[in-house]
């Protein structure tokens, strides 16, 4: 099956309508990021297959849970900033996944903002911006969601990056197996809470993955 098959495939098990000019969108990404790669190294991930499923249909896993937490909230429109983006992953694969969504990709590392960057014109992602700055430094997004895929400890996403939530907003964290010793830190060294834990179905892939919501306490 071919890669276009297979991410139509990934997008019906997870409920996802990508038109076909999306579907393209993601494709091209994933040639453009094994083109970059090979001079700027931004992922470890050098086969295009494993990129498919472990990048691709990873951050297409958190779509129906953004989705969700939009029409919870009542929001047409989601500020989201991608912490630790490298190569815009989450990012540039949510930035497809609902135009109606501000994305701002923020990595401290600047060959890997400026491939966001050529992604957002080349891929035509108005909603997508790229930052090349630290996290814990600068002005405050008041961001709806703060997000990131294995940027860091939960206690320290939220040192860094708590202060991007806007006071209504929370933060995702997406993790591997349930980080319960992570969490048990959290809760005892800093002032937020986890909300909720929901599993992550990524198609094709045989391993676990959960969204780890946060929260400030009392809010």
């Amino acid at each position: 099956m071919d890669f276009s098959q297979r991410l139509l495939s990934a997008c019906n098990a997870l409920g996802l309508d990508l038109n076909e000019g999306e579907q393209e969108k993601l494709l091209r990404y994933i040639a453009q990021l094994q083109r970059w790669n090979k001079t700027y190294n931004l992922t470890a991930l050098r086969d295009p297959e494993q990129m498919l499923i472990q990048h691709i249909f990873d951050s297409l896993s958190v779509v129906p849970a953004l989705t969700t937490y939009a029409e919870q909230h009542q929001k047409n429109t989601l500020r989201i900033v991608d912490v630790g983006a490298g190569a815009g992953l989450p990012g540039v694969v949510l930035a497809v996944a609902n135009n109606n969504w501000k994305i701002t990709c923020v990595d401290a590392v600047e060959k890997k903002m400026a491939f966001v960057r050529q992604m957002s014109a080349v891929l035509e992602l108005p909603n997508l911006t790229a930052t090349h700055r630290r996290v814990e430094v600068g002005d405050c997004y008041e961001a709806d969601v703060v997000i990131s895929r294995a940027f860091a400890s939960l206690t320290d996403f939220v040192t860094l990056a708590g202060r991007h939530v806007s006071a209504q907003g929370c933060i995702m964290a997406m993790k591997g197996k349930q980080p319960e010793e992570e969490i048990n830190q959290l809760e005892q060294e800093t002032d937020w809470v986890v909300e909720t834990i929901e599993a992550l179905d990524v198609p094709e892939l045989d391993a676990q993955r959960c969204l780890v919501y946060l929260k400030r306490k009392g809010s």
